[in-house]
């Protein structure tokens, strides 16, 4: 068999310390031609700052595969628990954001 036909494994260590996560509410996306930056922030209710998590930076073509991935997953679980509802609090703003700060907008 051609070694280049034949399925490698990759293998992917989890460290405890990566392992335990950081909870995230808020993405903020940018990017320049050649990479994306995804910066995962926790957000506190009446708090006037957000402390970014942690940062994520990936090249165009991998950002798009974890579009595509990430669209897979939300299908995938949609399907087992049904609907994920996008709720807006009824107290929210009507820009359509649900009351979660743009740290864009002036």
């Amino acid at each position: 068999m051609d070694n280049n036909n034949a399925k490698q494994e990759l293998k992917i260590e989890l460290t405890p310390e990566v392992a335990a996560g950081h909870y995230s509410n808020l993405a903020v996306i940018t990017h320049s031609p050649n990479e994306f930056f995804i910066d995962f922030i926790a957000v506190a209710p009446n708090m006037p700052q957000a402390k970014v998590q942690s940062r994520v930076i990936m090249t165009p073509e991998n950002a798009k595969n974890l579009l595509y991935a990430l669209s897979d997953n939300v299908k995938k679980y949609e399907q087992t628990f049904g609907e994920i509802k996008h709720r807006v609090p009824a107290n929210a703003p009507k820009n359509g954001n649900g009351g979660i700060p743009n740290p864009f907008e002036a």
